[in-house]
């Protein structure tokens, strides 16, 4: 690959076509070339917003190897652009590919707090930790517009319900405050996730995610106001960030998590 042609800050650098429409590729091939005939630009490397209107919000998870029973995702896409996302091909489910897509192609989900209020509300309802960001991170960079997990987390303190979080982004301590009482009725714990202790393998591998630094400190912050901190030490990849195991777990438990 030139490296005058790479997307800087993006993990991926392709935007394949999207398997469900077999043709799109197609049709997409065709609206470049005239583009390019006109002399217009026909993609830009900027991130959209798209508002989307689900009936729902709360997942149940039925896998056996994912340690929850209930998640939910305000947005769909994530910016950060972590180039082993597993959540990927969900984007298409939605007609984007999993690529670029997935990283400038945002779906926002502002009907979140309701929907969740909805839920809890219901007499059926019988109450079980529902986790935040079982696919994509909740604190991604859209969130600082939309703060619709904060409202969600609102919600939950007040049905006193439990509430799991998984982030790798710093804008988790701006809600500080809701965890805090969530945290005084053991209602609430947070996943951090750390891939590596080196910027230049965290800027390969997660290009649009907050500093090791800054996450590490997160972690040693919410550990200081005794709320419950796991840090998720995945994925492990040989050669490239496996032999900082050990160094991770001994950063994480000297900043106070309590488990790995």
């Amino acid at each position: 690959m030139n490296p005058k042609t790479i997307l800087k800050g993006r993990g991926s650098q392709l935007n394949p076509h999207n398997r469900f429409f077999e043709l799109s590729h197609e049709m997409r091939d065709d609206f470049l070339e005239f583009c390019e005939n006109e002399g217009e630009q026909a993609d830009k490397d900027k991130t959209l917003y798209l508002e989307v209107f689900p009936k729902t919000i709360v997942n149940k998870v039925v896998s056996p190897d994912v340690g929850m029973d209930y998640s939910m995702n305000p947005y769909q896409g994530c910016e950060h652009g972590c180039i082993y996302c597993y959540a990927r091909n969900t984007h298409e489910y939605w007609g984007y590919s999993a690529g670029l897509d997935f990283e400038r192609r945002i779906l926002v989900k502002k009907d979140a707090p309701k929907l969740l209020e909805a839920l809890l509300k219901k007499k059926t309802w019988k109450a079980r930790p529902i986790i935040m960001s079982g696919n994509t991170d909740c604190y991604q960079p859209a969130e600082k517009q939309f703060e619709i997990t904060r409202k969600c987390l609102e919600v939950f303190l007040k049905y006193r319900h439990p509430v799991g979080i998984i982030t790798k982004n710093a804008l988790v301590l701006r809600d500080l405050d809701i965890l805090k009482e969530l945290n005084k009725l053991g209602l609430v714990a947070v996943n951090i996730s750390i891939t590596s202790l080196s910027e230049k393998t965290r800027r390969i591998l997660e290009p649009r995610t907050v500093s090791i630094k800054k996450r590490l400190e997160t972690v040693k912050i919410l550990s200081d106001n005794n709320i419950p901190v796991n840090v998720m030490l995945a994925p492990i990849i040989p050669s490239i960030n496996s032999h900082e195991i050990l160094q991770m777990a001994v950063a994480a438990s000297e900043r106070g998590a309590v488990s790995i």
